[in-house]
C-alpha cells in the first residue's frame, strides 16, 4: 500500500517517533511524504521514503495529485491546529481531497495509530479493489 506522510513543522518530531515507533509495519508499504518530513523520517528510520517537494514549495500539491489518481492508500498528516504557518501545507485540501476519494486520513496521533494498525491487520485491503 501507498502511505502518505505529512507533518506541520512543530509536528515532524513526533512524526519521526510514530516512523520510528510503527518502523516494522511502514517497512512493508511504499512511503510517500513532503520534502522535509520525508528527510526527516529518513534520517532517523533508514525507511526508503518518496519525497516530493517541500510542502510550501509544491509537495501539498504533488500529494494531492497522487491522491486524486487513486495512487496513496492512506493518509498521516499530523497538523497543529493552534499554530499553522502560512508556509506549512493546507490541511483543509488534504482532508477535502482524502473525503472526495475515500482515502483514510489520520491528523492526530490516535488516529495516526488506529490507522496503521488496521494497514497491519489488512483491514485497508479494500483500497486495492477501489482502485
Amino acid at each position: 500500500m501507498n502511505v502518505g506522510l505529512i507533518a506541520h513543522d512543530s509536528k515532524k518530531k513526533l512524526m519521526q517517533n510514530f516512523c520510528i515507533a510503527y518502523k516494522g509495519i511502514l517497512c512493508k508499504h511504499n512511503l510517500y511524504a513532503t520534502g522535509t518530513t520525508g528527510k526527516l523520517i529518513e534520517e532517523v528510520t533508514n525507511l526508503t521514503v518518496h519525497k516530493y517537494l517541500p510542502g510550501h514549495l509544491g509537495g501539498e500539491q504533488q500529494m494531492g495529485a497522487q491522491i486524486e489518481n487513486n495512487d496513496i492508500d492512506l493518509v498521516i498528516f499530523l497538523r497543529d491546529p493552534l499554530t499553522p504557518k502560512s508556509h506549512e501545507p493546507d490541511v483543509n485540501k488534504a482532508v477535502q481531497l482524502c473525503d472526495m476519494h475515500n482515502v483514510p486520513l489520520g491528523t492526530n496521533l490516535a488516529t495516526a495509530e488506529l490507522l496503521i494498525k488496521a494497514l497491519d491487520r489488512g483491514d485497508l485491503e479494500w483500497r486495492e479493489m477501489y482502485k
